[in-house]
């Protein structure tokens, strides 16, 4: 089994799959975050940066990222869970995401997806969450 960025990075490696570079004025400053699984437990951390490059999207890296990175905060089915005490983790790797300035997050997790878009609202932000994927459509010749 293989996570669909490995799989639509070999697509785009085996050119089966091209990818165009968004014209500069549609270019958006872009963030990715690691899903857990994907990342820390898999130890799979370039497929996704190499398709996001292959599609002519900068990505600018959150301080914690990579082996580094910070739970989205639905990792052990905590989506389900209040937290009592403090601030939501969600709302935590969301400021670290809007502190780089970017105009989106990109993902490579559903859970993930919904964490940080249940962050970015309740920030008030106007930062969209995608997933890797929806980027790849958006940038691909067709």
């Amino acid at each position: 089994m293989v996570h669909h960025t490995q799989l639509l990075n070999q697509l785009v490696k085996e050119g089966r799959l091209k990818p165009i570079a968004p014209a500069a004025a549609d270019a958006k400053k872009l963030t990715y975050h690691d899903p857990c699984y994907l990342g820390r437990h898999n130890q799979i951390y370039e497929p996704p940066r190499e398709l996001l490059a292959s599609a002519g999207v900068e990505v600018t890296e959150m301080p914690r990222n990579k082996e580094r990175s910070f739970c989205c905060g639905a990792g052990g089915g905590r989506m389900w869970m209040e937290e009592k005490i403090g601030e939501r983790i969600n709302l935590n790797r969301v400021d670290e995401a809007i502190a780089t300035g970017a105009e989106e997050v990109a993902v490579g997790c559903p859970f993930c997806r919904v964490m940080v878009s249940d962050g970015m609202v309740a920030k008030n932000s106007s930062v969209e969450v995608l997933d890797v994927a929806q980027i790849m459509l958006r940038n691909v010749k067709r």
